[in-house]
């Protein structure tokens, strides 16, 4: 396959996961880093067009494609990208934004903390990718690519300092991802935290955390080399190909669910844990439905 044919192809969600166009990508990798990386720079320049396309996926392909390769000079984009406005990033890429960037920024950073750290740090940021990159540190210490301490350090600058006092989802993270890596030396700061009503306990309570204290670091680093949320990305086509917008047959068969609001609109207040039943009605996962 050709790769303009391939580009042809990863364009746009045509009803059916496009596979043999991945695997050529794949196959002729060293020939499409530079096409895809053109395509991830174009969405970013073109974002206001292309979001009005709810059928556009191919900054979506070419982030998990460039994952998988490791290709840094994907970095700064996936970056300048994830900096967007909130509405562009929730028509351009909706669940991608709190199930798979941070990996991809584990993925393609090539062990440089700068542009994750940036976007964890800048309060205009959308919180959903502050979250994200937050968790895209975890993933690295995962993938033995970062000390634990090395993180656990930074997590106390966030803790002390470097976030505004304010709730928000980026609280909520740091509190669950100091859980992933054993919160340890970082308890007395999650205990205040909690009395400043930082965090969420519909997201992780109190006694989450100290139920991860009182597990131990080996534990909790066990699990956390178990926990498929948080690897790298390895292979685009298991990421993707089992997305519901491929398997327009399986949603006809599904009940008709309440109109989803935008992230945005879903998640401030009232606050609503993102593990707990969806108050919509839907019967899903909060984070599953309107708190995408």
């Amino acid at each position: 396959m050709e790769i303009a044919e391939i580009l042809q192809q990863l364009e746009r969600n045509q009803g059916t996961f496009p596979r043999a166009a991945v695997a050529a990508a794949v196959e002729r990798r060293d020939e499409i880093i530079p096409e895809l990386l053109r395509v991830l720079e174009d969405s970013i320049d073109r974002a206001a067009e292309l979001s009005r396309s709810e059928a556009y996926m191919a900054d979506l392909y070419a982030m998990f494609l460039l994952a998988q390769f490791r290709e840094v000079r994907a970095y700064p984009l996936v970056v300048r990208f994830a900096a967007l406005p909130s509405d562009l990033l929730d028509n351009l890429a909706g669940d991608f934004l709190t199930e798979d960037l941070g990996r991809v920024l584990a993925s393609v950073c090539g062990g440089d903390l700068g542009g994750i750290q940036a976007l964890i740090e800048n309060e205009d940021t959308y919180q959903w990718v502050r979250s994200s990159a937050i968790r895209s540190l975890v993933a690295l210490v995962a993938a033995g690519l970062k000390s634990r301490q090395e993180i656990v350090d930074y997590f106390a600058q966030l803790f002390r300092g470097k976030l505004k006092r304010q709730w928000s989802h980026v609280w909520d993270e740091l509190a669950s991802c100091s859980c992933n890596l054993w919160p340890g030396e970082l308890i007395g700061d999650i205990e205040q935290a909690y009395e400043e009503d930082l965090v969420d306990s519909g997201f992780i309570g109190l006694d989450d955390v100290q139920r991860a204290m009182a597990a131990g670091k080996d534990r909790a680093l066990a699990q956390l080399a178990r926990n498929s949320n948080l690897r790298l990305v390895w292979n685009t086509v298991a990421e993707m190909e089992w997305w519901e917008c491929f398997h327009p047959a399986s949603r006809e068969r599904k009940q008709p669910a309440p109109p989803r609001a935008t992230v945005e609109q879903s998640a401030p207040k009232p606050k609503v844990g993102r593990n707990e039943p969806c108050p919509c009605g839907s019967g899903k996962k909060h984070k599953k439905c309107c708190g995408k």
